[in-house]
């Protein structure tokens, strides 16, 4: 085979899709041995097709049918895996439908036998949530080594999740739950979520942050219905059955989406990844990012355990109406995760950063902690969750970023999917920290007397304090990027 029969492309890192082929146009793709990924054009005789070089065609990268429906199963699978471990710290039933699911479940348990009166209820949810992200690096890494078998985990970590619930029926003790529906739903969660990471990757490209985005906005959208839906159930079956109706209904519903949730790239580009170089984690970009990340998840939680609680003991508020500010959060986060998603493709990350700084801290400081009317708490949560709510949505940008340095770096090149699982490992150590710091800031308050508004005045002051300043600190890598230091 001469050499000039050979179009060589530019290289692409490790984990990113090559987008220099035409789609469905035949053509090769190797690994050379630093890392990158080859695309070649190949223009060979027929009968030299099968003897001197394997070729392929590959589906169209950022759009074409297996493309949307790879996203649009990833969209529900995410939207199922997370709504129902969302923890919430409050009565759900004074609050009807709120759309947090686990709270549904955890009101049940505090006011129904076996569990009536037991303590660690609320550990339940949060041991799921810190589960999942906690082990997402570990996951992560086995799916990029192991990308043969990562195919096949969305299935099994269904699986292991739908045991998991209806284990969860039998349960007699709240650390019976704590086990199955705590940790191993959530590390069943863990396994059936990242290979959506690690494909989406190579399904997307110039569309990756839309992408990111699309998919985050299920959780949203599912957070206003599960609840709904789980608290009917519990009212009319008890939470055995709905336990285990419910663990069907999740591998039913699931199990045929995770058919479509394959990767793009063949198992043979990507067997010799190396996920646990993991220099990355010590230099300065990514120290700045990651600690700005678990900075922000401390405070981001605190208004999802508190608004409707807020809004009835301070504002007045009748139960249905309480209920109305989680709902408000949730559907403007569908929207603002899409919305940052595609600035993430247009903007420097840490401007998109910024974006989400600027409103998610005017929102807390100045219309939650001046709010005086039921009208207002509402303005408040649509703001909160259009710019809060979409702060995770900027992480594609964040991967990019730290990959492209590490390209200039002799230590290797870093793996995007590695950057992502670490970040969502900072995310639930924020997560994990909110919840016990949340009943500190609860029991005190920094104002009080007429002459303050209603959130300062009230109980909850520490608490939109608080969240004001972690929202603003988490911005802190726009200000790294023009001092020069990012």
């Amino acid at each position: 085979m001469a050499r000039d029969d050979i179009e060589f492309m530019a290289a692409t890192p490790m984990g990113q899709t090559p987008e220099c082929a035409t789609p469905g146009t035949p053509y090769a793709e190797a690994k050379s041995d630093d890392g990158f990924f080859v695309a070649v054009n190949a223009r060979l005789p027929d009968e030299e097709h099968f003897t001197q070089r394997q070729e392929f065609s590959l589906p169209p990268v950022d759009g074409g049918k297996d493309a949307w429906l790879f996203l649009a199963a990833v969209f529900m699978v995410d939207a199922l895996i997370w709504a129902v471990m969302m923890d919430t710290k409050y009565s759900a039933s004074d609050v009807t439908g709120f759309p947090f699911a686990f709270g549904v479940f955890q009101d049940y348990y505090n006011s129904h036998e076996p569990f009536v009166g037991q303590p660690n209820i609320a550990v339940i949810g949060t041991s799921a949530m810190g589960v999942m992200y906690l082990t997402s690096p570990i996951i992560m890494g086995f799916c990029r080594m192991f990308g043969r078998w990562a195919r096949w985990t969305p299935l099994l970590g269904l699986l292991i999740m739908s045991t998991a619930l209806a284990l969860s029926s039998f349960a007699t003790t709240t650390t019976h739950l704590i086990i199955a529906q705590g940790i191993f739903y959530g590390l069943g969660g863990g396994i059936a979520y990242c290979p959506c990471i690690v494909y989406l990757n190579e399904w997307f490209v110039k569309r990756k942050g839309l992408a990111y985005g699309i998919m985050w906005s299920g959780t949203g959208l599912a957070g206003v219905i599960l609840p709904l839906l789980l608290e009917s159930l519990l009212n009319s079956l008890g939470f055995r059955n709905t336990l285990r109706l419910w663990a069907g209904l999740l591998f039913v519903l699931a199990a045929p989406l995770a058919l479509f949730i394959k990767p793009r790239l063949p198992p043979s580009t990507t067997s010799h990844a190396k996920p646990f170089n993991l220099w990355f984690l010590v230099t300065p970009a990514f120290l700045v990012y990651q600690t700005a990340n678990i900075v922000e998840a401390m405070g981001f939680f605190l208004p999802g355990i508190y608004l409707p609680t807020y809004a009835r003991s301070t504002l007045g508020a009748p139960s249905l109406s309480a209920a109305t500010t989680i709902l408000l959060v949730n559907i403007a986060s569908v929207f603002g995760c899409v919305a940052m998603g595609w600035f993430t493709d247009k903007l420097h990350v840490t401007t998109c950063i910024l974006l989400s700084t600027i409103g998610a801290t005017i929102s807390v400081l100045v219309i939650w902690g001046l709010s005086s009317s039921l009208g207002l708490l509402y303005f408040f949560c649509i703001v909160y969750g259009l710019f809060a709510g979409s702060f995770t949505s900027a992480w594609p940008g964040i991967m990019r970023d730290i990959t492209q340095k590490g390209q200039s770096s002799s230590k290797g090149n870093v793996d995007p999917n590695m950057v992502f699982g670490f970040l969502c490992a900072g995310r639930g150590v924020g997560n994990v920290v909110a919840g016990p710091l949340s009943e500190t800031l609860i029991r005190g308050s920094l104002w009080t007397g007429e002459t303050a508004a209603y959130g300062y005045s009230s109980s909850y002051s520490s608490v939109i304090v608080f969240t004001g300043v972690t929202a603003f600190l988490g911005g802190a890598s726009f200000l790294w990027r023009r001092l020069g230091l990012l």
